[in-house]
């Protein structure tokens, strides 16, 4: 996976998650993604590609509801689409009880992300990132 930065876009994954979301005009692509990772519940790992998708789901519906984090140009796509749609949504709670368990998930020993970043100078950079998108869920 070709990654640049900790943050939840800053990766070939996101980036290319990203970009099919701009065909989206619903919040069907971002509950199917976190349906996908939640679907390793009873798997033996969960992928990083799964886990990187999960977390820009994430950080997308954060963004739609205002709790979203840094803007940057990696973040610029889904800046877009968030401006595009913002306000049609009223507010799943459903979704942000699964975004919980899919962080959860992410941050498991089962989880081949955290293993990737846990095994880089940069693992702590990374968890504390995360730990923060559960935070904006829970605010």
């Amino acid at each position: 996976m070709g990654t640049w930065t900790v943050g939840p876009f800053g990766n070939d994954f996101a980036q290319d998650w990203a970009e099919d979301l701009g065909e989206s005009n619903d919040l069907y692509f971002i509950e199917n993604t976190l349906d996908n990772v939640l679907a390793a519940q009873d798997a033996e790992l969960l992928e990083a590609p799964y886990g990187a998708e999960g977390l820009a789901a994430i950080e997308t519906l954060l963004r739609l509801y205002d709790r979203g984090g840094e803007h940057d140009a990696d973040s610029q796509k889904v800046d877009d689409w968030v401006g595009a749609v913002k306000g049609r949504f009223r507010l799943r709670t459903d979704l942000f009880e699964k975004a919980g368990r899919a962080i959860d998930l992410i941050l498991s020993e089962r989880s081949e992300l955290r293993e990737l970043w846990h095994d880089s100078e940069h693992g702590e950079q990374w968890r504390a990132g995360v730990e923060a998108q559960r935070a904006r869920l829970q605010g």
